[in-house]
């Protein structure tokens, strides 16, 4: 065994202890026992992987020994951990200094690596904030997501880009800040139109002092900082103070100010008085899935909420999945001050240790049992039990015409992952393949591939040769990276209790946009690469006169026929193919727009951005740029005589 010092994130000082040792085959409890005997009683994370070095479970402990002891018990076990003892063929540890260290780092695995017995977080996208600008003189406010590598004040998060851009519109009318680029505001020489709607204040042509814009800068801040009450009250105070001076256009101009604060706030459904910075978090547990949702309170307003769906075993507690979630949640967003749950987690102080620590301040963390926060909770988890039901009722639906499609096709089981391809050209020009995937959870976009079709042998609008190469690449790929399915190199799919959601990689069902041809052409290279039979190919033609609902379908053994025009599952059959289509249709355009805006300076080889700007300010066309001879080349700084000569040969074939 061997130990080595690490430094890992978050940043802190840990002894990585690695087993070290093979193990012969030798898995499960004796690969745990072995462990055992060389762990220090210390606080820590340890990582379970199976034969083929795949993590099978992260978690933390307060004593590294005494944790992996009650592994190594074998009794006593849930299912759940009973198959993943039996699957454990090593064990990595980190020894850190504290448990809230661990936590943190524990978190930062799970994310990372994804193991199968997690709870995990499946929906991870960014958070959308607003951002005032720190690199200018006259700063703007705008919507932000990513890194925050731009210098500035951040405000967030808000649960959607939707809720970003109405705040914004409201705060361009309450503060008159500029949402211009730096480039446009350098170059205006006049104010533009949102100066002239009373949405900006124009300090691009000094319609307004460099103090003046100060000033309603620094009110923003003050707003969106939670010191809402205080503007309001000093730009009512001003509209007050105009008013007696009889200054009435001034006096109106804070008035719409006044009015605009108002409609952020009262356009924002519940909005807590006693709750200035705060996220909600409620679970609901219903038919094996879990829906937690999540309320984002700032300044005392409801900036948004969005549900999530972690994937957990059914038999973990609401709390277990709850606690698990909320240290993933944290990994990357800040903190707020407040953390209000609806349910009591088992290691409640250790997380908000964990979430202090990385706050850099105290972060409470509580389950309210009465009042305002207890409102709040309540109202989170009726909002997390409305959107699982509709999750349950749209699982049921989708479940409902899987088993319905697969009686129409005659399958062995309802299909877990359909493959739906269309091709999109206009004459054979920038063609494109598409592919859209469903399953049982529905469209499964992050899955969807286009296919630029490349081959030059293809005769332009040669549909049957295009669908070949797009499943030629379609399936060597996966071949190459999945391996065919049950052999020896193909990824360990026994884990239905635990991911019966998940989508495989292999589709079970492959839905061509066309007839018997285009299915032909797939069958011939399914026959090619011994895949024929392990998945089943139907063609989807357009009927008489192409009316939706008389669609012929063509399999192999089976003689053309059609679906009854109101069969539920001839609808879900239209609606994956204009789901195909309407996808490989927006590949095309975007193919065919590139293109269309492709310059002929782009394909000279040693052509850089300098160099073709240099050549289009000189000869003002790439097409004046191709009649010019070599001397005139040369005339343009940056330009050799051997750049010249290249250029004027790309353009002249006998140059």
């Amino acid at each position: 065994m061997s130990a080595k010092i690490t430094l890992k994130e978050p940043a802190n000082l840990a002894l990585e202890w690695d087993s070290g040792e093979t193990t012969g085959g030798v898995v499960g409890i004796e690969v745990i026992q072995s462990a055992v005997k060389r762990l220090p009683n210390a606080p820590g994370v340890y990582r379970m992987m199976n034969a083929e070095g795949d993590v099978l479970y992260v978690g933390k402990a307060r004593s590294l020994k005494k944790r992996v002891t009650n592994y190594a018990q074998g009794r006593g076990h849930t299912n759940r951990i009973g198959r993943m003892v039996r699957e454990t063929a090593s064990m990595e540890f980190v020894v850190t200094r504290t448990e809230t260290e661990a936590l943190l780092l524990e978190a930062n695995l799970i994310k990372r690596l994804r193991p199968r017995f997690n709870v995990l977080l499946r929906d991870d996208k960014s958070f959308p904030y607003i951002l005032l600008t720190g690199d200018h003189p006259a700063p703007g406010i705008f919507k932000h997501r990513g890194a925050r590598s731009k210098k500035g004040d951040y405000f967030g998060p808000f649960a959607s880009a939707g809720a970003v851009g109405r705040t914004i519109n409201s705060l361009q009318r309450a503060f008159l800040l500029r949402t211009c680029t730096d480039s446009v505001f350098e170059s205006r020489t006049r104010p533009c139109l949102l100066f002239q709607i009373k949405r900006c204040s124009g300090p691009c042509t000094g319609e307004i002092s460099e103090d003046d814009y100060a000033e309603l800068v620094s009110e923003a801040k003050a707003f969106l900082s939670g010191r809402s009450s205080k503007v309001k009250a000093e730009i009512a105070q001003s509209m007050q103070e105009a008013s007696e001076a009889l200054d009435f256009e001034r006096a109106a101009i804070y008035r719409d100010r006044l009015s605009a604060l108002s409609h952020v706030q009262s356009h924002q459904g519940i909005n807590p008085q006693g709750v200035e910075e705060a996220d909600v978090f409620a679970i609901h547990q219903e038919g094996g899935q879990n829906c937690i949702q999540v309320f984002f309170f700032r300044t005392g307003q409801n900036w948004g909420n969005r549900a999530y769906f972690p994937k957990a075993d059914p038999s973990l507690e609401a709390q277990e999945v709850l606690g698990a979630f909320l240290a993933q949640f944290y990994d990357d967003k800040p903190c707020p001050r407040m953390v209000l749950l609806s349910h009591e987690i088992e290691e409640q102080d250790l997380l908000a240790d964990a979430l202090a620590t990385r706050a850099g301040r105290k972060v409470q963390v509580s389950c309210p049992q009465r009042g305002e926060k207890k409102d709040l909770t309540d109202h989170a988890l009726q909002n997390a039990r409305e959107a699982l039901g509709r999750r349950l009722a749209e699982t049921s639906s989708q479940a409902r015409l899987m088993e319905g499609f697969a009686e129409t096709f005659g399958l062995d089981g309802a299909p877990r992952r359909i493959e739906v391809y269309d091709n999109s050209h206009i004459m054979g020009t920038n063609a494109v393949g598409g592919m859209i995937v469903a399953g049982a959870e529905g469209f499964a976009k992050n899955q969807y591939r286009k296919f630029n079709i490349r081959s030059t042998d293809i005769t332009p609008g040669d549909d049957y040769g295009m669908m070949r190469e797009v499943m030629q690449r379609r399936f060597s790929r996966l071949i190459k990276e999945n391996g065919l399915p049950g052999s020896a190199d193909a990824p360990d799919i026994d884990t239905q209790e635990t991911d019966a959601a998940e989508m495989p990689a292999w589709p079970d069902v492959l839905l061509i946009d066309g007839g018997q041809g285009q299915l032909a052409a797939v069958t011939q290279v399914l026959e090619e690469l011994g895949i024929a039979g392990l998945v089943t190919a139907i063609g989807v033609a357009k009927g008489v006169d192409r009316d939706a609902g008389r669609e012929r379908f063509f399999m192999a053994g089976r003689n053309p026929f059609s679906l009854p025009v109101r069969d539920p599952v001839l609808y879900f059959i239209q609606r994956l193919r204009d789901e195909a289509h309407r996808f490989a249709i927006g590949s095309h355009r975007a193919r065919r727009k590139k293109e269309m805006v492709k310059n002929p300076l782009d394909e000279i080889g040693g052509i850089g951005p300098g160099r073709k700007r240099a050549l289009l300010h000189h000869f003002g066309t790439a097409k004046a740029v191709s009649r010019a001879g070599i001397e005139d080349l040369t005339a343009v700084d940056g330009i050799s005589e051997a750049i010249a000569r290249q250029i004027y040969n790309h353009f002249h074939e006998n140059g």
